[in-house]
C-alpha cells in the first residue's frame, strides 16, 4: 500500500504557516495538511488562502482546499418559480446574528443519512469565538418564533465563506441561502464560497471554478472593506424584504 506524506502543522507554528494549496491531494480531493489548532488567527489565515478545516471527532484537525471550488456569485443566484411561491407562502421570517450558537449547534446534529458530524465541540467553540470577534455570522429562518432553518459562515472583506446549513422545515435552508445572498449582494459582496459541489447548490446558481481562479478572487476581494456597519438584524418577513418576487 502506498503511503501518503502530508504536511504537519505544529500547534505552536505561526498561524499563517500553511503549505501552498497547489500541493493538496487529488485523492481525497483537496486534503492539504493536518495538525495545528483552531485559533481565530489560524482560521482567518486559512480562509484567506482558500483553506478550511474539516475532520471528525478523534481525528487531528485536517485542512482542505478542493479543486474545483464551488462558489456562488450573489448576482447569479437562481430562485426558481416554485421556490418563490414556497417562500411567499411560508410565513418565514429572516434575521442575521440573532442566534448564532443555536444555528451552529443545529448544523452539528447528524443528518438522517449520516452516522456522525464533522462539526465537533472544538469546532463549535472556535466558530463561536470567531462570531464574538465579529468574523463569523449566521442567517436564521423563523416560523411562529421557532428557529426552523439557517446557515453560518465567515466573512472576510467582500467574501462570505459558507460553512453549513440546516433545515427543520421544508425550504427553510433554501430560504436562509436566498435571504443571506440577497443581503450580501446589497452590501457589495462579490463571492460566496460553497466549498464542495452539490446538485442542490448547482440548481440555485452555484458554479465550479478552478482553484487558481478562486485563489485569485480571494486575493482581490478579501482585502476590500464591506459597508456593513452592523450585522445583527431584527426578524423580517422573507416575502417582503429579501428576495426578488418578480
Amino acid at each position: 500500500m502506498n503511503k501518503i506524506a502530508l504536511y504537519w502543522l505544529d500547534p505552536d507554528s505561526p498561524p499563517d504557516n500553511f503549505p501552498p494549496v497547489a500541493s493538496a491531494l487529488t485523492q481525497p480531493d483537496g486534503l492539504l495538511c493536518f495538525g495545528g489548532d483552531l485559533s481565530s488567527e489560524r482560521l482567518l489565515n486559512a480562509y484567506r488562502r482558500g483553506i478550511f478545516p474539516w475532520y471528525s471527532e478523534g481525528q487531528p484537525v485536517m485542512w482542505w482546499s478542493p479543486a474545483p471550488r464551488c462558489v456562488i456569485y450573489p448576482d447569479d443566484l437562481v430562485v426558481r418559480r416554485s421556490l418563490k411561491k414556497s417562500l411567499r407562502n411560508s410565513g418565514f421570517q429572516f434575521s442575521i446574528d440573532r442566534a448564532f450558537s443555536d444555528v451552529i449547534t443545529a448544523c452539528a446534529k447528524p443528518r438522517d443519512d449520516e452516522a456522525g458530524t464533522w462539526i465537533t465541540n472544538d469546532m463549535i467553540t472556535a466558530y463561536i469565538r470567531l462570531h464574538q470577534l465579529g468574523h463569523a455570522h449566521s442567517a436564521e429562518i423563523w416560523k411562529d418564533n421557532i428557529l426552523v432553518g439557517g446557515l453560518y459562515g465567515v466573512a472576510i472583506g467582500q467574501v462570505f465563506f459558507g460553512e453549513s446549513m440546516f433545515s427543520l422545515y421544508r425550504d427553510a435552508s433554501k430560504a436562509a441561502l436566498v435571504c443571506m445572498s440577497e443581503f450580501l449582494r446589497k452590501h457589495q459582496f462579490k463571492l460566496i464560497d460553497s466549498q464542495v459541489t452539490s446538485s442542490h447548490l448547482l440548481s440555485m446558481g452555484a458554479r465550479e471554478i478552478d482553484r487558481e481562479k478562486f485563489i485569485h478572487e480571494l486575493e482581490q476581494y478579501c482585502p476590500l472593506e464591506n459597508d456593513i456597519q452592523l450585522w445583527q438584524t431584527e426578524p423580517v418577513n422573507v416575502k417582503n424584504c429579501y428576495y426578488n418576487d418578480e
